[in-house]
């Protein structure tokens, strides 16, 4: 078998660059083995909230311009980057995924922990604030669905009440989601969410939540609405003349799951391929250039490719991994960036800079990977693979996914 190109992992980075590929006229292979980072998104994409020495951000891309030079913005430059993040909002609504906020300056939007984080953008349903300290409403029902340990209102009542907002808490009960409780694997949020689909349960729900309703003007709801599409999030929202406010959950994370399966869709309604559930064991690099991978599932049939695309993650998506002493990428055995001084990869102040998630793959200003200090001329590494910078740390996750993405789809449609 032989494509275009060929995108190893199934994650936000790699639909993009498969989306923009597949509608160029690019024949491309998707070899995903699974759960990625859109599984635990809290439906907002953050560009740079935070410099490396920890100055705060307020417009992510007036200050990419102080990032350090291997950093991946560094590597796209000032006028690329601002080209492609004017970009990202009708990319995704053209593949029915709506946004809002903007590039230019960060919002901020209410956490699972009741925290204000910044964010450029989020999805419709995920509100973003003008500031920190933004006061949400006066009076807030924080409402739980009886025997869902996934989503804090204590918590959330503690962030709005150091905000001004007076909070009461209550829980609901229903019938279709009591049974899930028999199981803590199955009382999560996607299978609550695949209930409240629903309409005659979604009616219940409600019906439950206006009756516990005191006159406050704010109603916080977790992110159990919308699996399938957005219709159920609309009509909650308009269920109630109160301001309606949806706060993420523990993962699974029921608005990145669906906008997974949106983009995902997107990628095959423009021709693509997907392995799904399937894994790449390594691949043949031969004068500088990959020839052919291999996967489990394929056995012996090898895949061949002009270009390739590496968007297995960080360590969370085995995409690097930890040794003993060093830090590897698993499957072509590509250079990889990082401190050779083990003691000083983490710090135990659990909320400090961690530097070990800043390693990661070593690539040319085109992000083409590296191995024994050489360039490997048709392989691309995307995403939070990508060394030089710390997604966590900086709130640079998404944008890094997406830009990274963009820009090396914009370098195999140019053969930079």
């Amino acid at each position: 078998m032989r494509y275009d190109t060929i995108i190893i992992g199934g994650g936000l980075s790699s639909l993009v660059s498969g989306i923009i590929l597949q509608r160029s006229g690019r024949k491309c292979l998707m070899v995903s083995a699974g759960q990625n980072a859109l599984h635990f998104s809290s439906g907002s994409f953050g560009i740079l909230s935070r410099l490396p020495d920890g100055t705060p951000v307020e417009r992510p891309l007036d200050e990419a311009v102080n990032l350090p030079d291997d950093h991946p913005y560094s590597k796209i430059g000032e006028a690329g980057l601002r080209a492609l993040a004017g970009e990202i909002v009708p990319f995704f609504a053209s593949c029915g995924v709506r946004l809002h906020g903007g590039v230019e300056t960060n919002g901020w939007r209410l956490s699972p922990t009741g925290s204000m984080k910044p964010a450029a953008l989020a999805l419709d349903e995920v509100a973003l604030f003008p500031s920190k300290d933004y006061k949400i409403g006066h009076r807030a029902l924080i409402v739980n669905i009886e025997g869902f340990l996934d989503f804090n209102s204590e918590f959330i009542a503690k962030g709005l009440e150091l905000r001004g907002t007076a909070c009461r808490l209550e829980t609901v009960s229903l019938p279709e989601t009591e049974h899930l409780r028999k199981s803590p694997t199955e009382m999560r949020s996607v299978n609550i969410a695949r209930a409240m689909d629903r309409e005659d349960v979604r009616n219940r729900f409600l019906f439950s939540v206006r009756s516990l309703l005191r006159g406050e003007d704010v109603i916080v709801l977790p992110e159990v609405f919308g699996f399938a599409d957005t219709s159920a999030i609309v009509k909650v929202s308009e269920a109630f003349s109160a301001t309606v406010l949806f706060v993420g959950t523990v993962p699974p994370s029921v608005p990145g799951m669906r906008t997974q399966m949106v983009l995902k869709k997107a990628f095959e309604a423009s021709g693509g391929m997907l392995l799904p559930g399937d894994v790449v064991l390594g691949g043949e690099i031969s004068d500088g250039k990959v020839g052919s991978i291999r996967t489990a599932n394929l056995g012996s049939i090898n895949v061949e490719a002009d270009d390739f695309i590496l968007s297995t993650g960080s360590f969370f998506g085995k995409g690097i991994i930890s040794g003993p002493g060093n830090v590897y990428e698993p499957v072509f055995g590509l250079d990889t960036v990082f401190e050779t001084d083990r003691s000083k990869w983490y710090d135990k102040d659990f909320f400090a800079r961690q530097e070990y998630l800043s390693f990661g793959v070593d690539t040319d200003r085109n992000f083409r990977a590296k191995k024994e200090g050489k360039v490997i001329e048709n392989l691309y590494v995307t995403g939070s693979e990508l060394s030089g910078a710390n997604p966590l740390y900086e709130g640079s996750g998404a944008g890094i996914a997406i830009l990274s993405a963009m820009q090396v789809a914009d370098n195999i449609l140019k053969g930079n």
